[in-house]
């Protein structure tokens, strides 16, 4: 191999004969754009493709205050499920969960997706009761999951500790075999490249500064740190900042925000064959492509910006983990960080116009927004074109909080509410 042939193969792979450097320079700011996205993170940039894709929305611009992906999409844990328990939530996973299964081939660009399963473990009588819910409800649904016995979850992942001495003795299991993994960056890699291709502009280290109203109270313009740029339409998607951004066009938010937690081990050889989770320890555990153990642990309990958390919470963590999994314990731990998520008081996303016309937001996945990426910007992208929710975005209006029809996934999630 000579010394160029690895630039040239980076070369080809984003974009061939335009080459790299050319097709990701962020473009100069346009005088109108038809909508505007705020957050090129991977529900922004998966807008912005299917906007341009499914709905000839081609004057589109994606505007990032940092680099594309530096989000919460560069700092979480990649898991991928949708066995969900109420209906709202049941569609909009399965949704994205269909949609992850043909997106490599789709945007022609291997976003890594292994579907190795997703077993989320019972400790407890509770847990039991809860886990075979889900189980009947999906089924119903015409979503797989499955009980496993301990027996069973003990085949599954050889490496479990089942012994009945343990903290948190396991009692058994609910496996979702489609559930699984995707590269996180590369996803956001792989909608650029696609939006781009159709005209999309991505513009990087643009920070939105105001949303400029008109005398009929609608958007016109945004204001950012490199110009004016006008537009009738604004989709707010940005992961953690919300709220700031809703409140530049005098829209309050019901969100709050919160720091959470992963770490990485160094890498070894494979010793994990799924994803593994546990709802009463707050603790998940699966492992990369490249080796390293990926653990994730739930939300700090105080609102913060803070992209480190508190240290107790990783120790809780990681005893647990370490009790559970006993091969890990003479690991080293590469890399500790904290990803900021919108949490709002049913624990559900809110999808969809707010009161301003032509400003729309897509927020408060809390801890679902990796693994509802490709349908969130899905449906998103069609309530924005048509001016009127998707079907299956429409539970997850802002108007559910004056109604009371609200959607409490707090049973439902993984480890973090």
């Amino acid at each position: 191999m000579t010394q160029f042939s690895f630039l040239n193969l980076v070369r080809e792979a984003f974009g061939g004969q335009r080459g790299w450097r050319e097709q990701w320079r962020s473009p100069a700011p346009q005088a109108a754009y038809e909508v505007v996205i705020i957050g090129a993170g991977g529900h922004g940039l998966a807008t912005a493709y299917y906007l341009a894709k499914e709905h000839g929305v081609r004057r589109v611009a994606v505007l990032e205050k940092g680099w594309l992906g530096g989000g919460n999409t560069g700092r979480n844990t990649t898991i991928i499920r949708s066995n969900y328990l109420w209906k709202e939530s049941e569609a909009i996973y399965e949704h994205a969960l269909k949609l992850w299964e043909t997106l490599s081939r789709e945007l022609n660009y291997n976003v890594m997706y292994s579907p190795r399963g997703v077993m989320m473990l019972a400790h407890n009588v509770h847990d039991v009761q809860v886990f075979k819910r889900h189980v009947h409800a999906n089924r119903l649904a015409g979503i797989d999951n499955e009980w496993l016995t301990l027996e069973q979850a003990k085949e599954f992942c050889p490496i479990l500790n089942i012994s009945g001495d343990i903290r948190y003795p396991i009692l058994g299991a609910a496996l979702q075999r489609r559930g699984g993994t995707a590269r996180h960056d590369a996803v956001a890699w792989a909608y650029a490249r696609g939006a781009s291709a159709l005209g999309v502009d991505i513009i990087q280290n643009c920070e939105v500064t105001a949303i400029r109203r008109n005398v009929a109270g609608a958007v016109e313009a945004v204001e950012t740190t490199r110009g004016t740029i006008r537009t009738r339409k604004v989709g707010v998607v940005a992961a953690g900042h919300t709220s700031v951004i809703l409140a530049m066009a005098g829209v309050r938010m019901p969100l709050e925000s919160y720091p959470l937690q992963a770490l990485v081990s160094e890498p070894v050889k494979p010793i994990m064959p799924c994803v593994v989770m546990s709802n009463t320890i707050h603790a998940y555990m699966s492992q990369s492509d490249k080796g390293e153990l990926v653990i994730g642990a739930g939300t700090d309990a105080y609102i913060s910006y803070s992209q480190t958390g508190g240290l107790h919470i990783t120790t809780h963590t990681l005893d647990a983990v370490c009790e559970l999994f006993p091969v890990v314990r003479r690991l080293r731990m590469l890399r500790n960080w904290g990803g900021i998520v919108d949490v709002t008081p049913d624990r559900s996303p809110i999808i969809g116009k707010t009161p301003v016309e032509g400003l729309y937001v897509n927020c408060g996945w809390g801890t679902g927004g990796f693994k509802a990426t490709p349908g969130s910007g899905h449906v998103f992208a069609a309530s924005m074109a048509g001016d009127d929710p998707h079907p299956i975005a429409a539970p997850f209006s802002l108007e559910r909080f004056t109604t009371g029809r609200l959607i409490d996934e707090a049973a439902a999630a993984a480890v973090a509410h």
